[in-house]
């Protein structure tokens, strides 16, 4: 048995695939890796050398430009929809966080009996005059 730490496989977003086993992973030419990357498409990581490293969220992005080009869509239109698909990622998580400050708030307000509604403000009345004939 060894003293050292527990061995912990890298995570998902560890860069640890050369460019020809990303390639290979993603079922892609190593040049059209290299495209992606300057298009900005897929941003693997840099070694000191200059080397790339990918990631498996990488290799699944990677997949994913690929399927979206096979079904016709260009590159300006693949980067588009990366873009958006960020964006909604954001978006989600961010009501998530609101959905939960939210639920910690009405946690902590007591609740009236036989209220169903909480009022945030003062009733309005309606007066109706009726005219003399």
């Amino acid at each position: 048995m060894s003293r050292g730490k527990e061995f912990v496989p890298p995570g998902p977003e560890a860069k640890v695939f050369v460019i020809s086993v990303a390639a290979e992973l993603s079922g892609l030419h190593p040049q059209t890796l290299r495209t992606y990357d300057r298009l900005g498409l897929v941003s693997p990581a840099r070694t000191g050398g200059g080397g790339r490293r990918y990631s498996l969220r990488d290799i699944e992005l990677l997949r994913s430009v690929a399927q979206l080009t096979a079904e016709g869509l260009g590159l300006e239109g693949v980067k588009r929809v990366l873009e958006l698909e960020n964006q909604v990622m954001a978006l989600q998580s961010r009501v998530a966080e609101l959905e939960a400050e939210l639920e910690a708030r009405d946690s902590s307000v007591p609740r009236v009996r036989n209220l169903p509604v909480r009022f945030t403000e003062a009733p309005t009345f309606v007066v109706r005059r009726s005219r003399a004939r």
